[in-house]
């Protein structure tokens, strides 16, 4: 957790920002961190980074069209050191949170990350900015950011008492409340808003800086044009793939490539590794001429770190049970060979 002077600080720059613009990573994570944030001070645009692995410096022309006096960076593990630069360069303070390790140069950046405190634990940025902002009644959002980054909140008691028709008595654990109760599905149909066009993913931010509650959301004669008809539209291609996942299975994987624009791979790989905790999970999206690629298992960040060693361009990192990596697609073929060996000398 962040320190009472961290929390404090975060609010100083929060309240002092009158244009602020934030960059969030592009899951419920990071975007129910910057409504937090958002609803908390009632200004600033918000901005859902889809560059991977880094918020890379294409999106410092959004900085010159809109002019902010400060920039907020969310649940983003990697910047480039050109964003920064070119930031620094405009003399625009930059406030940086995250819970992931970084290797970024941090010098000028107002930087805040739990794994620097004493107690090294990584809580979600969504469970930062909650107590950042302290407004109880947006307990729903930070539970939906909690829970769909795996991590139980101290909280979800309270969120359990105040909307017990949403929540799961005596869960086993977040994943348990994401996959089966009624918050969960409201945190999908958040989530694979988030895939649609960048002039629908505005309305739906527009949308949620104003809402009282879930119930607004739950509603679909309240949400956006659009909205609803774009999580059916993904969720029947997310069940799709998900059950052709399921057909490569093996002793202690499941690996699997699909291709297409829309990257669901983090969503499979989450409801793959909830419903076989035991397994090793590697799912590759083909696009063009590269491929991302979400693991989940065991320490399954060293694994993933020595696996794209050797190979030419590839990137990788994230949580210790929880990776991404990218590389060139011709270099998938030699990344599937190495990772597999690795999981079997590991079991």
């Amino acid at each position: 957790m962040l320190t009472k002077t961290q929390i404090k600080e975060i609010r100083e720059h929060l309240e002092k920002a009158q244009n602020p613009l934030f960059f969030f990573d592009n899951d419920n994570d990071g975007l129910t961190s910057f409504l937090l944030l958002r609803r908390f001070i009632g200004r600033g645009r918000g901005i859902a980074i889809k560059s991977y692995p880094e918020l890379n410096a294409s999106y410092y022309r959004r900085i010159k069209e809109l002019n902010p006096d400060y920039i907020f960076i969310l649940d983003k593990p990697v910047v480039s050191q050109e964003f920064l630069d070119k930031v620094k360069e405009d003399n625009i303070p930059i406030v940086w949170i995250d819970h992931h390790e970084t290797e970024a140069n941090l010098d000028g950046i107002n930087y805040y990350n739990p794994l620097l405190n004493k107690d090294k634990k990584n809580e979600p940025v969504s469970y930062l900015s909650y107590h950042i902002a302290a407004k109880k009644e947006d307990i729903w959002l930070a539970t939906i950011g909690c829970i769909s980054d795996c991590f139980m909140p101290d909280f979800y008691p309270e969120f359990l008492e105040k909307y017990p028709e949403l929540g799961k008595k005596s869960p086993k654990s977040a994943f348990d409340v994401l996959y089966n109760s009624e918050i969960g599905n409201t945190a999908r149909i958040l989530d694979f808003s988030l895939k649609d066009t960048t002039t629908n993913v505005v309305k739906m931010l527009k949308f949620m800086m104003k809402i009282k509650g879930p119930f607004e959301l739950i509603d679909e004669s309240n949400k956006p044009k659009g909205i609803f008809k774009r999580f059916n539209e993904i969720n029947t291609r997310y069940q799709e793939l998900l059950n052709r996942a399921k057909e490569n299975i093996q002793e202690n994987l499941i690996y699997f490539q699909y291709g297409g624009d829309i990257s669901l791979s983090a969503n499979l790989s989450n409801k793959l590794s909830f419903e076989h905790p035991d397994k090793y999970i590697i799912i590759a999206n083909q696009k063009a001429d590269f491929a991302s690629i979400s693991l989940r298992g065991d320490n399954v960040r060293d694994l993933t770190l020595k696996a794209i060693k050797n190979i030419e361009g590839a990137t990788g990192g994230g949580h210790r049970d929880a990776t991404g990596a990218k590389m060139n697609l011709d270099s998938l073929p030699e990344f599937k060979k190495i990772i597999e060996k690795l999981i079997n000398e590991k079991n």
